[in-house]
């Protein structure tokens, strides 16, 4: 099983001044780890509600440029970036950008959105639910049309576009993963079954008939559209406790690993820091090694 850290809070206690070599002294140790991604969630407002440790937070894809210059194989994602806070070109864009830089090292993560007051707030486009589903799966189309090189008009109900090029392409063929965040059943897992490479899901304390039942409509979608389920990295974000212990989490990620699940993603209260991440490598030892 894959292990990877999720940032969602960016505080340091030095300061906004410290952020940046915080953040360096944390994407090196996931970098020499082994764990498999770093990725930084998409907000302008520090977004977690279970977090009281402070507000800071970066915009997503200028830290994982930044972090991307700092490290040399750890991979580096957005969990996940809401389908209408950028055109989907501009968006396309930035994700090849990083890719190129990095030396293919990005995914291409997207949901539906759900932010209403950070929406509100920050004067952020999100559109009612049903349109916000037309926009992803329009976007999802237009990436993969230009990842695939194909310049010719791309021609939605919300996006159209006369010339679609990207240059220099993405160096990961056939393009970045796609991961759709999201449990919708209705759309989000149909849109996984169609267009992504990955899903992302929830590990809810004490509901694992849950998690089952998500991967089981999600085996169905890709039955109607005759698609292995195998194709799809089925990924699943969790929280690491303070006191959770390597062996403790071990034995999660075995369960989880039962239920068909191939790569957690850790979530921790407050900002991550160099400890956290070699507690998380020590799980990833563990299950590495039985």
């Amino acid at each position: 099983m894959r292990l990877s850290i999720n940032i969602g809070n960016f505080t340091s206690p030095g300061g906004p001044q410290a952020i940046g070599s915080s953040l360096l002294d944390v994407a090196r140790a996931v970098d020499e780890s082994g764990l498999d991604t770093l990725w930084v969630g998409d907000h302008l407002i520090q977004a977690n509600p279970y977090d009281t440790t402070g507000d800071d937070m970066l915009e997503a894809y200028t830290t994982l440029g930044f972090v991307a210059a700092r490290t040399e194989r750890v991979r580096l994602g957005v969990m996940v970036s809401a389908v209408t806070f950028r055109p989907p070109s501009l968006l396309v864009k930035a994700v090849t950008s990083l890719d190129v830089l990095s030396g293919g090292r990005a995914w291409f993560g997207i949901g539906a959105g759900y932010n209403e007051a950070e929406a509100r707030a920050m004067g952020l486009p999100l559109p009612p639910a049903a349109e916000r589903f037309e926009r992803l799966e329009e976007t999802l189309r237009l990436a993969r049309q230009m990842w695939a090189g194909v310049e010719t008009p791309f021609e939605g109900v919300h996006y159209r576009l006369e010339r679609p090029t990207n240059h220099p392409n993405a160096l990961s063929r056939p393009h970045p993963p796609i991961l759709v965040g999201g449990a919708g059943e209705k759309k989000t897992l149909r849109l996984v079954a169609t267009y992504a490479d990955a899903c992302n899901l929830f590990d809810i304390p004490g509901k694992p008939d849950l998690l089952k039942r998500k991967l089981d409509v999600l085996a169905a979608h890709c039955q109607a559209v005759d698609r292995p389920l195998g194709e799809i990295e089925k990924t699943v974000s969790s929280r690491l406790e303070a006191d959770d212990t390597p062996a403790e989490v071990a034995e999660r990620c075995a369960a989880l690993a039962g239920l068909g699940i191939d790569h957690l993603v850790m979530i921790v209260d407050g900002a991550w820091t160099v400890e956290a991440v070699e507690r998380l490598a020590a799980v990833a030892h563990l299950v590495d090694h039985g």
